[in-house]
């Protein structure tokens, strides 16, 4: 894996800054309620690092059982919410698509075989799976060869048309179109492993046998729907490791450049494809190739007829079991495609538009006020993004309420559980504190954007419903200032006596010194741990 590292930016530490900032923060804060005063100091405390003095702070803290609100600063304003916006893409999807929703993917005609050919086009659908792996691909060229056809005398059909053509949603940044988390939405399309990141591949570049030889780069699904433009060169054993890619705009070439030194490990990184229906479709040609099935024609995009009749077909798991990846990884190419499919369920259009009214039109039968927010993406990579921290804890609230509660519940991040899929974004974050295997809930991060939303349970057994939003801050991460809120929940108590001093020691102090890039020049510290692969 590359190296790939995080930095903390600093501002000096003034106590007269501090205090004041404090001072203009409690103004904006509403009163304690009975028995929180302590919990409303610590949390104004909190917010006055120095490093949110220029930035904009939006945090809400309601108890789950009595709806009363405990803490809240700027709760109905509104800021970006980064991932946040996947509560509600993901509430809306249980809701409309149902837990047991599943993708489909057939492979159809309009001809039955005769003598092992299948006069006509062979016809590959696509359903929005996300998850669909080569491996999938395979298993539908084998139920191809088990019809016993051994030839295709016209072409295979691409069909993504369950969507729309239009890949990336708007107000997307054109620089990250390049990487995975912002791949391409198509309703055909091909994950690389089972964190169901639509859309991309795996480049592994390896040394060559001397130094001086260029290196050896492999695709992983090994598609023709990459091009790779090698310039990695092999230097001498313990050099440093230099390599670098990027895939160009709107282009199917990779450039992978840099040294990389003798006997050294294998550098991997994960850029996006340009057009993910025609990997999808060079997957499947090659795998009809490994079973025994020619296709003599070329390979083409269209629409399915009507009346085709399905050769082989995949189910993917439920909507319930894809939210584990989905939500615990931040999976943005899931957010899009359920943000699609909820469209065309209603409307029978797979398009952002449609998707995105069946959404707000769900918010609102819970309460949320849509005239006071705004969606423009299903995962919350747009800039355009708009929420309140209210809003996401009415979210919170109202979806308890609901029969798929505790599968969404578990499928969010945990802090402090280090297994990939159940700490997911959080898997590092809280650890040894009362919030560990405790906090249930979203990360969000943009640069200059930190969210975290979701449920603790206090000292006392009582369940609370938070929104944290940090929104304008030069300096990150400042995830630490979340984890120390979130911490101070846990511990928090109506009927003891409380210190107050435990969650101090969740801040940590900033190091100076310049960010470090990653190799092509992205700045990972405004992206989600899950995006630039430096481990939650």
């Amino acid at each position: 894996m590359p190296r790939k590292s995080r930095y903390i930016g600093v501002l000096a530490t003034c106590g007269l800054l501090v205090a004041g900032f404090a001072t203009a923060a409690a103004a904006r804060t509403s009163a304690a309620p009975a028995g929180t005063t302590s919990l409303v100091t610590d949390i104004n405390k909190i917010l006055s690092d120095p490093r949110l003095a220029h930035s904009r702070s939006g945090v809400v803290v309601k108890s789950a059982r009595t709806g009363e609100t405990l803490y809240s600063r700027d709760g109905d304003q509104l800021f970006n919410p980064a991932s946040n916006n996947k509560l509600l893409t993901s509430a809306a999807a249980f809701h409309i698509l149902g837990s047991g929703y599943r993708f489909h993917t057939s492979v159809d005609s309009t001809a039955s075989p005769s003598g092992g050919v299948l006069h006509g086009n062979l016809y590959l659908k696509g359903g929005g799976d996300a998850s669909m792996l080569a491996s999938d691909y395979d298993n539908l060229a084998a139920a191809v060869a088990a019809a016993k056809i051994k030839t295709v005398s016209g072409d295979l059909v691409a069909d993504d048309t369950w969507f729309d053509n239009q890949r990336l949603a708007p107000f997307w940044a054109w620089d990250d179109e390049a990487w995975y988390y912002q791949a391409g939405i198509s309703a055909l399309t091909v994950a690389p492993d089972a964190d169901d990141d639509a859309g991309a591949v795996y480049v592994d570049v390896a040394p060559g046998a001397a130094v001086g030889d260029p290196a050896k780069i492999t695709v992983r699904p090994q598609t023709s729907a990459v091009t790779i433009d090698n310039h990695v060169t092999t230097g001498p054993k313990g050099s440093a490791d230099t390599v670098s890619m990027l895939r160009r705009y709107a282009s199917p070439v990779v450039d992978v450049t840099g040294s990389i030194p003798l006997g050294g490990a294998v550098y991997e990184d994960e850029p996006s494809v340009a057009n993910p229906t025609a990997e999808a479709a060079d997957v499947f040609r090659r795998a009809l190739a490994r079973h025994g099935v020619t296709v003599r024609g070329a390979t083409t995009s269209g629409a399915t007829p009507a009346g085709a009749t399905q050769v082989a077909g995949h189910d993917s798991a439920t909507l319930g079991a894809l939210a584990t990846p989905f939500l615990k990884l931040s999976n943005n190419m899931i957010a899009e495609i359920l943000t699609k499919s909820i469209g065309r369920k209603l409307t029978g259009q797979g398009t952002w538009p449609a998707g995105l009214a069946g959404i707000e039109a769900y918010l609102k039968s819970i309460g949320l006020d849509t005239s006071q927010f705004r969606m423009t993406d299903g995962s919350g990579l747009s800039r355009a993004d708009l929420v309140e921290p209210d809003q996401l804890v009415t979210l919170l609230t109202a979806a308890e309420k609901e029969p798929w509660f505790s599968t969404w519940y578990n499928a969010l991040p945990i802090a402090g559980d280090p297994r990939p899929m159940v700490g997911g974004t959080l898997a590092s974050r809280m650890t040894g504190t009362p919030a560990a295997e405790n906090v249930h809930a979203k990360t969000g991060s943009l640069t200059s954007v930190s969210t975290l939303s979701g449920y603790v349970t206090d000292a006392d057994g009582e369940p609370l419903v938070f929104s944290i939003m940090e929104n304008n801050q030069l300096d990150e991460p400042i995830t630490d200032i979340e984890d120390a809120i979130a911490v101070r929940l846990a511990e928090f108590s109506r009927t003891h006596a409380e210190s107050g001093a435990a969650w101090a020691g969740q801040l940590r102090p900033g190091s100076s010194g310049a960010p470090h890039l990653l190799p092509d020049g992205r700045d990972p510290a405004g992206l989600e741990c899950s995006w630039t692969r430096t481990g939650c």
